[in-house]
């Protein structure tokens, strides 16, 4: 379910809908195993799907340019249609080129008669940032109308020269008649906030406008900005990020009237999160005040057509009555072993003042070490846990009990008292966590172990634990 090619890893997605398709552009991350090769560049990959389960590889589409090119490295972007003509704007990037401060950033555009897999670069409408701005910072554009007719708008994510790095990031606008000339216009929003803000995203749902973005100054995450205008004022809503730190660079698209966030969930070296890795999709559900809700598709849901309920057994003297706790005590069982590729699904009533519950994930026989996904309703809360956090010994700071979780993976997350469900979508050491088809958390774990429940001074009730396979 979370496509990679057979040689490289997906970086920055940019989907486009076209002709009955999604079409999923992205940068490729081929990281040659070979350190004599020598550099390359980055090329744009695509792959297409109708229903985010089935993909078509298309190969490498726009390669990257030579060893002098501005494009040797070719960086996110967007794709709009003008009438039967296709347009991919994209940054191009050389590290070769550029000043004592870093190599820079230019707007590339290319052209296709209408057949997204068949590009020609126009090396003559390449721009570079105009005085004021950073030019190291002047990447990622995406392009759009605000309606038929209207000219066509172009924002970036930009840095404002000589203002301190966390406020300088901006993102800048500019407007063309005609997808050629291109005029600076006045920004379309200014946080002060930000380094910057990446791979900006605009769309329009109903009577709101959102502006989607991802940010690494508070946190590496992909937020997003409601309003009731394309021109702002740009409001924080109750829950302003879409996923946790393992769902980044995340871009939309309208397919069918509905819409989906395409990101990557990153590869991990140790314990550190590194650039590129499976693609991830989540599809958004609009609240009454704008919020957005986050849930996996349905098609995603539906190919997993083989459930079967988890029978779990009480560990440490436990209820036999799974779910039923005590105040005063850790609870938890253990079920069996689960496939590598599944959808674990948990529905549940969680009792009034119930401390914390959750799902044990690649467990060991006793439950003693597992990935724990744990809801917290006195926090409100959704995080990831891992027992052990660090290397076991006789020292007490050697279990790491400064750390209470992954705190790059919390999510806020409303638990009243009452019925809750929790998916967990396991497709190898790639996972994707959903509360209540609301609250979306992203996370790589090892993909070996028993499945198991906890609860934390309180009782839920069990309605149903499954475990279900895909059919296809």
């Amino acid at each position: 379910m979370h496509w990679r090619p057979r040689v490289g890893f997906v970086g920055d997605v940019i989907p486009f809908s076209h002709d009955g398709r999604v079409w999923l552009f992205y940068l490729l991350d081929e990281r040659p195993d070979d350190p004599t090769a020598g550099p390359s560049g980055m090329p744009w990959a695509l792959v297409s799907t109708t229903d985010f389960v089935h993909y078509v590889d298309h190969g490498v589409v726009l390669p990257a340019g030579d060893r002098d090119a501005v494009d040797f490295d070719c960086y996110t972007g967007s794709v709009v249609a003008d009438g039967s003509r296709l347009h991919l704007f994209y940054t191009g990037h050389n590290p070769r080129r550029g000043s004592a401060d870093g190599s820079y950033q230019v707007v590339c555009h290319a052209v296709s008669d209408g057949d997204p897999t068949q590009w020609t670069k126009l090396p003559a409408d390449t721009f570079g940032a105009p005085n004021g701005f950073v030019p190291q910072d002047w990447r990622d554009p995406f392009v759009y109308r605000t309606a038929p007719g209207q000219p066509w708008q172009m924002i970036l994510a930009a840095r404002y020269a000589d203002v301190p790095d966390r406020r300088a990031g901006v993102v800048a606008r500019l407007t063309s008649p005609d997808l050629e000339r291109w005029e600076l216009a006045a920004p379309l929003w200014e946080p002060h906030r930000y380094i910057t803000q990446e791979c900006p995203d605009l769309f329009q749902w109903g009577d709101w406008w959102y502006l989607v973005y991802s940010e690494f100054s508070d946190a590496f995450q992909t937020r997003y900005r409601v309003s009731r205008t394309p021109d702002g004022p740009w409001l924080a809503p109750a829950r302003d990020s879409v996923d946790g730190r393992a769902f980044y660079a995340a871009k939309t698209v309208e397919f069918e009237g509905r819409r989906f966030f395409v990101g990557w969930i990153p590869t991990r070296q140790g314990d550190t999160w590194q650039w590129a890795g499976d693609l991830a999709v989540l599809e958004a559900h609009q609240e009454s005040d704008g919020t957005l809700a986050f849930g996996l598709p349905s098609e995603v849901v539906a190919a997993y057509d083989e459930p079967e309920d988890v029978k779990l057994s009480p560990l440490d003297g436990a209820s036999p009555d799974p779910g039923q706790g005590a105040t005063d005590r850790y609870a938890s069982w253990i079920g069996d072993v689960v496939p590598p590729h599944c959808l674990i699904t948990l529905t549940v009533d969680v009792a009034p003042g119930t401390h914390s519950f959750g799902l044990l994930l690649h467990a060991t026989e006793d439950g003693e070490q597992a990935a724990v996904l744990r809801l917290e309703p006195h926090r409100n809360r959704l995080v990831l846990d891992q027992w052990p956090r660090g290397r076991t010994g006789p020292a007490q700071w050697q279990i790491h009990g400064d750390v209470p979780h992954a705190v790059d993976l919390e999510r806020p997350c409303p638990l009243p008292p009452g019925r809750h469900t929790l998916q967990v979508l396991l497709d190898g050491p790639t996972a994707q966590a959903v509360v209540d088809h609301r609250i979306a958390l992203s996370f790589r774990t090892e993909p070996s172990g028993r499945v198991g429940l906890f609860v934390t001074d309180g009782a839920v009730e069990v309605v149903d634990l499954q475990v279900a396979r895909t059919g296809s």
